[in-house]
Formats: C-alpha cells, sequence, structure tokens
C-alpha cells in the first residue's frame, strides 16, 4: 500500500493498493481518493475488471478525484482475478459475495461514516446490481449504469440469437487481461492482434471454436454452449431477484446502448413492490448515448453534455448519503426525446403514450427500398405475400445499431440505412411524409406473421426515419431466432411452410419524428454481426460450420387473416390524417 497526491489537487489523498479480504481469504486491491479535512465521509465505491488506476475515466465518468473533491471517499477496486487482485476471474460468479464483503470492508475504513454507495456502467454495473442482491447491510444506494437485467436475454443473446459483435469482443478484450497475468506475450499478442481485425473474426465458423479466447477466457465457449436460459444463467439473473434489492437506485442508459432493454426492465422491476422496506426510490434518466464513450448521437435536439451523468450520479449521492433535497426525485423518468431534448416523465411508458398500430402493405413486391412496401393505419385487406431469401453466407449488414463497446469495431449508433435497405433480401416499409411532428415516446414492438422453408431461421426488424431527402437512419431493432419464439427455456423447431406469428421487441425509444420526415420499417433474417447468423439447419447454435449452411425462403404475409404490423408508442393523440 502506498500514498501519493495528485498534482493539483492538494486537499485529496490517494492510497494506492488498499487490500480488502474477501469471506475465502483472496484478497481484493484497491485505489481510495480521500477528501481532506473535518469527516467522516459517505463512501463511493465502484468494483471493476477494467484497471482501478484507469477507474473508467478514459471512457465514462469523471475521475474519482471529482467526486472526492465533493464530499466523498472514493474506492475503486479490481474485481477478483483482474489486474491487481488476487484470484480467477470468472464473469459473474464472484460479484455478489464479493461485493457485500467489499461493501462492508469499505463500511468500515477510517474517516468514513458507515455508508456506502456504489455506481459504475456495463460490467460495473452489474457488480453494483449483484452486490444488491446479497442485501449488505451498509448499502445505502446505487446507480447502475448501461447495464443488464439478466446475463442470458439482452447481454449474451437476444431472443435466442447470439450478442456476436459484442461477445466475441468483450471476451477477446477480457482475455488480453489474463494473459498479460499469466505472463503470455504470446497469447496477449494474439489477442490484441484479433481485436483489430475484428471484422475477419465475426466470419468466424463454427463460433465455438473462435481459438483466440480459448487459453484466456474459456468462458467464451461457455456461453456458447448455454444457448437456452438454463440454470447456468439463472444463478446471476438480476431480474429474478428484484425482491431482494432494497436501496433507491439511480438507472442509467442510453438510446442506442446495447443493455437499453435491461436498464429499463431493471428501473420497472425495481420500482414495483413490494420490496422489503416498502416503497424505494427508483429513477430513470435516458440519454442519447452509445455504450461507450458517451458522446451525443443527436444534434438537432440541441447536444446533451458528456457531464450529465455525473452531475445527476452526484445529485442521487447527495439526496440520499446527505439529506440534501436535490431535486433528483421530482419526477421518476427523465429522458432526452432525440430531435426534442431533455423531457420529464411521470412512468415509463408515459400515462400520455398511446400504441398506435401501422400495418404492413404491399403489390407482392417489398424488396429494397425501391419496392412497394407501404406502411399505414388501415388494416390489410386481400394483399400478396412478400417473398426474400435469406442466405447465410451473404448476411445484412448491421449498419449503426446497439451493440458494443466502440463504433470502429461493432455496430453502435445512428446510420444512414442505403446500403442495407437497396438489398433484395430485405422488405422494406415507408410511410407517406407526415403532415405534422409524431412523438413516439415508449415501448415498441413488431407482430410478424411469416413462414419459412427452413425448420429454423431468424426474423429481424429495424424502426428508421427517412428524412426530407430520403436518408434513412436507425432508431431500434429487434430479433427473434423461430425456435425460441414461445420459450427461451424450451426451444423448439418450426415446420417448413407453416405460418408463425413472432413478436419482435424494438424496445423502449423517444424520437421526434418531424413534418415531411416518414415512419420506415426494415424487415429481413439477419443483421450481421450484430446478431450471429442464423445457419437455418435447426443445428447446436455455434457448432456448424460454413458448409453446413441452407438458403431459407421466407414469407411475410399481411392480409385480414395475418395482419404483419408495428406498433409504436405515439405521445399525445394521434389523428389517422397525419400523413400528408
Amino acid at each position: 500500500m502506498t500514498y501519493e497526491s495528485l498534482t493539483g489537487f492538494p486537499d485529496i489523498t490517494i492510497e494506492r493498493d488498499v487490500p480488502g479480504i474477501m469471506r475465502d481469504g483472496t484478497v481484493l486491491l484497491a485505489d481510495i481518493y480521500r477528501p481532506k479535512g473535518t469527516g467522516p465521509h459517505p463512501v463511493l465505491l465502484s468494483r471493476l475488471p477494467y484497471d482501478k488506476q484507469a477507474a473508467l475515466a478514459n471512457f465514462g465518468y469523471a475521475h474519482p478525484t471529482w467526486y472526492a473533491g465533493h464530499g466523498y471517499t472514493v474506492v475503486i477496486q479490481d474485481c477478483r482475478g483482474r489486474y491487481q487482485s488476487e484470484g480467477e476471474f470468472i464473469p459473474f460468479l464472484n460479484e455478489a459475495s464479493d461485493g457485500y464483503d467489499t461493501v462492508e470492508w469499505a463500511a468500515q475504513l477510517p474517516g468514513t461514516d458507515g455508508r456506502v454507495a456504489m455506481y459504475g456502467f456495463s460490467y460495473c454495473g452489474a457488480t453494483s446490481l449483484l452486490a444488491a442482491t446479497a442485501v449488505p447491510p451498509s448499502l445505502t444506494a446505487i446507480c447502475p449504469g448501461f447495464t443488464g437485467s439478466q446475463y442470458y436475454d439482452g447481454w449474451t443473446y437476444q431472443s435466442g440469437a447470439l450478442n456476436l459483435a459484442f461477445i466475441m469482443y468483450w471476451s477477446t478484450l477480457l482475455g488480453m487481461d489474463t494473459a498479460r497475468r499469466a505472463r503470455d506475450v504470446e497469447g496477449y499478442a494474439k489477442l490484441g492482434a484479433a481485436l483489430g481485425a475484428a471484422a475477419e473474426w465475426f466470419n468466424f465458423l463454427p463460433t465455438m471454436d473462435y481459438p483466440v479466447t480459448v487459453d484466456h477466457a474459456p468462458y467464451f465457449r461457455d456461453w456458447i454452449e448455454h444457448s437456452t436460459y438454463d440454470d447456468y444463467w439463472k444463478r446471476w439473473s438480476i431480474d429474478e431477484a428484484y425482491g431482494r434489492i432494497d436501496v433507491p437506485a439511480l438507472h442509467i442508459g442510453g438510446w442506442y446502448d446495447i443493455f437499453l432493454r435491461g436498464t429499463v426492465r431493471n428501473f420497472l422491476g425495481l420500482s414495483d413492490p413490494p420490496r422489503p422496506s416498502g416503497d424505494v426510490d427508483q429513477k430513470l434518466l435516458l440519454g442519447p448515448w452509445t455504450h461507450m464513450p458517451w458522446t451525443p448521437v443527436d444534434v438537432a435536439g440541441g447536444e446533451i453534455s458528456t457531464n450529465e451523468i455525473d452531475d445527476w450520479q452526484l445529485r442521487w449521492f447527495d439526496h440520499h448519503l446527505k439529506g440534501v433535497d436535490t431535486g433528483v426525485l421530482d419526477d421518476p423518468v427523465t429522458a432526452y426525446v432525440i430531435g426534442a431534448g431533455m423531457q420529464n416523465f411521470n412512468s415509463w411508458p408515459p400515462a400520455q403514450t398511446t400504441n398506435v398500430d401501422f400495418f404492413l402493405h404491399s403489390d407482392g413486391r417489398a424488396c429494397s427500398k425501391f419496392g412497394n412496401g407501404r406502411l399505414d393505419r388501415d388494416g390489410p385487406g386481400d394483399e400478396p405475400a412478400d417473398v426474400f431469401i435469406y442466405d447465410p453466407a451473404t448476411p445484412i449488414p448491421s449498419l449503426g445499431g446497439h451493440s458494443c463497446c466502440f463504433d470502429l469495431v461493432t455496430p453502435m449508433g445512428p446510420a444512414d440505412q442505403h446500403a442495407a435497405e437497396a438489398s433484395r433480401m430485405m422488405l422494406v416499409y415507408t410511410s407517406d411524409p407526415l403532415a405534422q411532428d409524431l412523438l413516439l415516446v415508449g415501448k415498441a414492438h413488431v407482430t410478424l406473421c411469416a413462414a419459412s422453408t427452413a425448420v429454423d431461421t431468424d426474423f429481424t426488424a429495424r424502426l428508421c426515419v427517412v428524412d426530407q431527402s430520403g436518408t434513412s437512419t436507425n432508431i431500434q431493432e429487434g430479433i427473434v431466432r423461430a425456435r425460441y419464439r414461445d420459450s427461451l427455456s424450451d426451444p423448439s423447431p418450426i415446420n417448413p411452410g407453416e405460418v408463425y406469428e413472432y413478436c419482435i421487441d424494438l424496445g423502449s425509444l423517444a424520437v421526434r419524428i418531424p413534418t415531411g420526415s416518414a415512419i420506415r420499417l426494415d424487415v429481413s433474417s439477419s443483421d450481421f454481426p450484430q446478431w450471429d447468423r442464423n445457419l437455418n439447419t435447426g443445428g447446436r447454435i455455434g457448432c456448424e460450420g460454413a458448409l453446413a449452411a441452407l438458403i431459407a425462403t421466407q414469407t411475410v404475409l399481411h392480409n385480414e387473416r395475418y395482419p404483419s404490423r408495428v406498433s409504436l408508442p405515439v405521445l399525445g393523440e394521434y389523428r389517422p390524417d397525419d400523413t400528408a
């Protein structure tokens, strides 16, 4: 353990490599930032696998000195088996027990007042929530950001499809520190090279045999082997432990974050009584951010500062740890409406939201944006179906989206959809231009009536806005793997040629669609590499090579019996004549 001061911060003392002993004797090391002057001070704790010295200040939060300067003792700890801490790192396995032990250890540090709050985003949001499931007595509040509600659906998989770009990138990144700790120079270089050539590895099949992570991230294979929601995943599921979490929580999410669905689900699940001690403060903050870095993606509504998250967190901590009335709970939901700016709401979805169905239509040729696919409020009549080919060898490319973690490597954020929508392997349905602005605030989903020649396949949907210049930009997207249409725990094949009704969750959104723009829905069977390619065989996910792939002929129906549609959350009154 060493002491140091940081140039320019005379009122803050830093203790490096402070040991905390876990219940099994494993020693985890932390850096502690202490404000000088009279105490005692409450503790802000963050537990991370990404190097405590960086403290998430390289891609997200303000440096710990900023929080310490506001009268908090800040503790940043390397998780078990990461960087300076002892033990073996297995994602999620020890975070509840280690989190409990660390909270209680931090509460007893000299100069602290016994109250601890946790913060962190992504995996560090998971360490906060998993610690909360263990109910440490000294845990007073948490700020989980950009994180999931479980680690199967919405983290490793999405409605049965593998979150390929994220999982391959993340496991490779995690493996680098393990290789460093093992002093495996060759393995470290191999992992680093794979990160730089991610696009090549995304095409690797069988996915299970991705060779880069074998030695230093063996859990990658575990994730592929457990392709259903089984006991492997349930032991770590936050959403199965909401009843045990009894602390105020500020849930922070981004409109283009991979874990947006989980962030919203955590807010809703923890807002729903009963809690052990009754109602517990919950707040949802949603902004125009990707996973990282938190650069705003919207300029039309006025740029939002990248410091916004730190400001909200400080207000949350001051309220719950210092008893200061900061107004942080004046509204349960604060959300940035893309194209309109920050607004407050009384619930999520807002009470003023109405779900409005927009139906799919065509004359049988909706393939590509040059086809005749239409989207309107009129229910379909006797219309021909649309047919497209899905070839796993030539998947539809992910242009922007909700992956992680860098937009130069994985598909993130808004993007021009021309290249994808020009493909005849995509169906495109577009509304008439709007006669007035339309606010979509809430949750959206697609009901797709479809058939396939395969025993298993995917159907994808992407909601877009088409501006007056004709540029189509993605807002939200979703997928369903056919075998998981009814259950994530008990998959079943489909009968080739039989029509099924698929529900594709598009998640939450908040966007102003301006006058003269149009709503567009893209339908296909791939969104790659955001999600892995379905080979259409019905075989074990991730275990087949490219030669096993089969071409599927997909049929989307939109008639009186099979009314395929997208349900959109319209804020305020919607009038059918709102299109010109």
